[in-house]
């Protein structure tokens, strides 16, 4: 019984409500006999009958092969007992759990089971959850089924399970938080909303004090130019630089005498994205042009708008990459 407990993740009211014979096995789709031993060890299929039960009739659903083993070594000893009235079907039928002409009580498991298991395993009867009642493994093989490598769906959990609603199915499907992550990193929404470009810090204007005054300390690396702009990530103009005071074209002596410096650091810096500039990444020319339409009497960080700078219709858009994780500052 305890076996069928931690295995069905069936009610405790259906479990003592088992009838004899309730294991069968299949191979191939074809009932075999468990004497067959060979074919059993060979991915056989082994099937519960669950009875008719609260929100739903009888019907079958296959379980770990060592449940069915293990029922089917119990109806080896079990000694004979008397049919007995299910009083949910009103049949007289065979339970399987039933000893000395009676059936397990409604609270064996909570009373009995749960409390010996816990004792044997040297683990508390409760957590931090509550108290471990036989719904507990129901629950939690129902969780581990939806988390899976190879996870149930919705409604195959549901059918598994013996739901009529997918509704009830829900609050046994919970995402761990290790499947979660996973789902998240596959919908690539960090690399879709984020890019990193390139940047260089001016340690010695950093060390001198230079920065506090107002003296450029970063350099954004715009592929065709250098921006030193501080607040770089809030400026709306920098997918398509309109070249104002903080820009530097890197033909200019003032580039060349930049990158002669000793004392750079190149990093990186993680840029988050507009829905506009998202759509210039992934969709190119078009929205681009879009993109530098809107953008025309914006004005830059260093006050003229791009049609006050005479900024041209078309325009190198800036060479962000994809954000490498661990490497971005």
């Amino acid at each position: 019984m305890a076996l069928t407990w931690l295995f069905s993740g069936q009610r405790s009211d259906e479990i003592r409500r088992l009838r004899t014979g309730c294991v069968r096995w299949q191979h191939d789709g074809t009932a075999v006999s468990p004497v067959a031993s060979d074919i059993l060890a060979r991915d056989a299929i082994c099937l519960l009958d669950v009875p008719a039960h609260k929100t739903g009739t009888s019907f079958s659903k296959p379980v770990d092969p060592l449940l069915g083993q293990a029922i089917e070594v119990w109806q080896a000893v079990r000694p004979k007992q008397p049919v007995m009235l299910d009083a949910k079907t009103g049949e007289r039928v065979e339970f399987l759990f039933a000893h000395r002409a009676k059936r397990v009580s409604k609270d064996y498991i909570n009373r009995t089971i749960i409390p010996a298991l816990c004792t044997k395993a040297g683990v508390p009867a409760s957590d931090v959850r509550g108290k471990i009642t036989s719904h507990r493994a129901r629950s939690t093989i129902a969780s581990q089924l939806y988390n899976a490598k190879e996870p149930m769906t919705l409604f195959e959990l549901q059918a598994w399970l013996g739901h009529r609603s997918p509704s009830s199915t829900q609050f046994y499907a919970k995402i761990s938080p290790k499947t979660l992550a996973k789902a998240y990193s596959e919908a690539g929404y960090f690399a879709r909303n984020v890019r990193t470009i390139e940047v260089l810090v001016d340690r010695d204007a950093v060390a001198s004090g230079a920065a506090a005054t107002g003296e450029p300390w970063q350099y954004y690396d715009l592929g065709h130019g250098w921006c030193t702009y501080t607040f770089f990530e809030q400026c709306q103009h920098r997918m398509a630089c309109a070249r104002c005071d903080f820009y530097t074209p890197k033909h200019s002596s003032g580039a060349q005498l930049l990158e002669a410096k000793e004392n750079l650091q190149r990093m990186l810096a993680s840029i988050p994205l507009t829905e506009d500039e998202r759509a210039a990444v992934d969709d190119g020319q078009t929205a681009i042009d879009a993109l530098l339409a809107r953008l025309t009497d914006l004005p830059t960080p260093a006050g003229p708008t791009p049609r006050e700078l005479g900024f041209p219709a078309t325009a190198t858009v800036l060479p962000i990459v994809e954000v490498r994780q661990g490497t971005q500052e």
